[in-house]
């Protein structure tokens, strides 16, 4: 199925059938997570430690 197709019957779905409130503030707190981790590396504060290193020379390619 078409990823878009599928956005759109799910927007649907949440028309007809809203998420209780619980649900909204688990989706809200995992988006900002998301976000901070994302600000947190473009500004450059990601530890090199928790980095993995560039993939080079890989046997089989990533499909």
């Amino acid at each position: 199925m078409d990823h878009f197709l599928r956005l759109l019957l799910r927007m649907a779905y949440w028309v007809h059938h809203p998420p209780s409130k619980r649900m909204l503030a688990v989706i809200a707190a995992a988006v900002v997570f998301s976000l901070a981790i994302f600000a947190i590396e473009w500004l450059g504060y990601w530890p090199d430690a928790l980095s993995l290193p560039p993939r080079t020379g890989l046997r089989y390619p990533i499909r």
